[in-house]
């Protein structure tokens, strides 16, 4: 990809976030090549998992603290715990 078709995707991702209820989103760190800001060009990992949440929400205009229980609760549903 070239920089201008990663800067669509990048918004083309936010977009849906955006959209997306927040009662079907989850955050997973499986991609061992897209780091969230600010670790980009990192190995992603676990520990990063509270950077996508801050930016979910800010996209979405909620305080971390409400997707951060929402997405736990979302996990917890969804693989039976």
């Amino acid at each position: 990809c070239d920089r201008r078709q990663r800067q669509m995707c990048i918004r083309d991702r936010q977009e849906t976030v955006r959209k997306m209820p927040l009662a079907n989103l989850m955050i997973e760190t499986d991609c061992p090549y897209m780091a969230p800001v600010p670790y980009r060009g990192k190995r992603n990992e676990p520990a990063y998992v509270v950077e996508v949440a801050r930016k979910m929400a800010e996209l979405k205009g909620l305080a971390l603290e409400e997707v951060a229980a929402a997405t736990t609760a979302n996990a917890r549903r969804f693989f039976k715990l």
